[in-house]
């Protein structure tokens, strides 16, 4: 994420909490970047970016000529954001505010896609102005693409800020006997290879790993240094005991990604979940909490060493008690909270699994100092 601009103004309440209002300008760079900006902008925010519209000119014809759209820099009151991993983008509509008089009033959509310029006016919270600045130095910590190989299947997914997305999957005959010397494992290896390299091709990924159980893995790693030399210098292989989502979360619960890649963001997601799992399965002296009032109750007791929260919670569903706006600004408290008692905060994917585990318990949980009775 390219931050191009930041002009904040820092107003105090009577309570004694700060607001920081204001404009920043940023152009985002990768997938990774459409997603945190999905939960950065909120509804009611103004959002600005040069779009185009066709304008309509005042004419005596029956069926005025078509025109030609013209770019326009438009200011829209978000109402919705949408992110579409598929086509890489970011979806927001909203009522325009600014812009051509003729325009203000109407509905217009956004599509913002890595290298498109924008500008968000709103009243900041800390987690956001924090989630900016982790995707600014992300920018330069390389993709990495996971094959997890077996006998017979191969699942291969790209490292993500927010989780791993699947790039392809092989299943080959049967697994089981398939080094018979009929070739079909030589088949199985040449597919398997042909789609990694259409996937480091068209990916930004610099480095692989190739894990999986047994001895699959290491054939399949002799076999890319024989058949594709300069890319085996890019692969590693990493010992996991499963293949597809499961053998993901091996590789990074393993640190093989971070030790590539120093990007600790997913990795760290899975250690504190396994952590808080083992903490609650302790029925006398568990030190962890989960769900908003168990949270809440840690609060007060300044328990709180380090906070668990999905990014879908942060959201707050308006199904949720308190609803709406409400129910935001009660999240949003307890996160101000946790700070000033000097603890941590984690915001989990939910696009990837500690983070769909951690909405089954809440959306929220907590590390603790002490046992709270």
């Amino acid at each position: 994420m390219k931050v191009s601009k930041k002009k904040l103004k820092i107003k105090e309440k009577e309570s004694g909490e700060r607001k920081r209002i204001g404009e920043i300008s940023l152009i985002p760079e990768s997938l990774d970047d459409l997603w945190h900006l999905k939960h950065v902008i909120e509804p009611g925010d103004l959002v600005y970016s040069l779009t185009y519209r066709r304008l309509e000119e005042a004419t005596d014809k029956v069926r005025p000529d078509k025109t030609e759209k013209k770019p326009l820099r438009l200011g829209i009151r978000a109402e919705s954001i949408e992110f579409h991993k598929f086509s890489h983008r970011l979806r927001i509509k909203g009522v325009i505010e600014k812009g051509m008089d003729t325009e203000l009033g109407s509905y217009h959509t956004f599509n913002i896609e890595p290298g498109v310029a924008l500008s968000i006016v709103k009243t900041w919270k800390e987690h956001q102005l924090k989630r900016l600045r982790e995707a600014e130095k992300a920018v330069s910590s390389p993709d990495v693409i996971v094959v997890t190989i077996e006998e017979g299947e191969a699942v291969a997914g790209i490292v993500r800020q927010y989780g791993v997305d699947e790039l392809f999957s092989i299943r080959y005959g049967s697994g089981k006997g398939m080094d018979k010397g009929d070739g079909t494992k030589t088949d199985f290896f040449y597919a398997t290879l042909n789609q990694l390299k259409n996937s480091f091709l068209s990916t930004s990924a610099a480095a692989i790993i190739i894990a999986g159980p047994g001895f699959v893995k290491n054939d399949f790693f002799s076999f890319l240094k024989e058949k594709d030399s300069e890319l085996a210098k890019r692969a590693r292989t990493e010992q996991v005991s499963s293949v597809g989502t499961a053998g993901f979360i091996e590789v990074l619960k393993r640190g093989a990604v971070e030790r590539l890649t120093k990007e600790e963001r997913l990795t760290k997601e899975v250690r504190l979940l396994d952590r808080l799992m083992e903490e609650i399965s302790k029925e006398k002296d568990g030190k962890a909490v989960y769900g908003k009032e168990e949270v809440r109750n840690a609060l007060r007791y300044g328990a709180i060493e380090t906070l668990l929260v999905s990014d879908e919670k942060l959201m707050a569903s308006e199904t949720e008690e308190g609803g709406g706006e409400k129910g935001r600004e009660q999240v949003e408290s307890m996160l101000r909270d946790v700070e000033s008692g000097r603890g941590k905060i984690v915001v989990f994917s939910s696009e990837f699994e500690p983070g769909k585990r951690l909405n089954g318990l809440g959306g929220i949980a907590a590390l603790l100092r002490f046992k709270i009775e």
